[in-house]
């Protein structure tokens, strides 16, 4: 999405892009508190370059380059890797919407997978994890998350390769997916599959 002249601001970053932040920002620095205050941090700087922002610009990518600058800010200054904590299992699978055509076991079966698929994703290094998240999850193409990144496209597609290259590897010992080619309906599953069939 664009940048719409007629739009408020701040209902466009919390409507539309505030559960990207937050989720980019937990990859970042993998403590739910760091997430929320790089996220307002985000937000406050935006509002106040949002005047400076052209008509054809992707507020998306605008405000995920402006959290990861932040970010690398942050690293910076404390000169130390933040502290991790693990997110708990229950608020892992909250979010994760549920065919009402699956069965017992099936919602097992893919509340597992995609439990196993975030458990991998988290042994990544952070390069790896921030390129898996703005492709897969976010959906941004190579030139956007060049841009977040501030890097080249190549690099880019070099970096999402080796990414799915060690997801795959992470995955291969603990998923069982009969055709990985197939692509299924619940984004860890389909994360999964997109691993392993690279």
């Amino acid at each position: 999405m664009h940048w719409n002249c007629n739009s408020s601001y701040e209902d466009i970053a919390i409507t539309e892009y505030l559960d990207a932040l937050y989720g980019y920002a937990m990859v970042l620095t993998r403590n739910r508190s760091e997430a929320e205050d790089l996220v307002q941090e985000t937000c406050v700087r935006a509002i106040r370059a949002m005047k400076y922002l052209r008509a054809d610009s992707n507020v998306k990518s605008w405000m995920l380059t402006i959290l990861r600058n932040i970010w690398l800010n942050q690293l910076r200054k404390q000169r130390t890797a933040p502290n991790l904590i693990e997110m708990d299992a229950d608020e892992i699978t909250a979010n994760v919407v549920v065919e009402p055509s699956k069965g017992p076991h099936a919602l097992y079966v893919s509340k597992l997978e995609s439990e196993q698929v975030r458990e991998a994703i988290r042994k990544l290094p952070v390069d790896f994890r921030e390129v898996i998240l703005l492709r897969e999850y976010e959906e941004l193409s190579y030139q956007e998350i060049a841009g977040v990144l501030n890097c080249p496209v190549g690099t880019v597609m070099s970096r999402l390769a080796r990414a799915r290259s060690k997801l795959r590897t992470l995955l291969t010992a603990t998923l069982q997916i009969p055709n990985p080619r197939v692509m299924k309906t619940d984004r860890g599953t389909y994360l999964a599959a997109a691993a392993l069939r690279c």
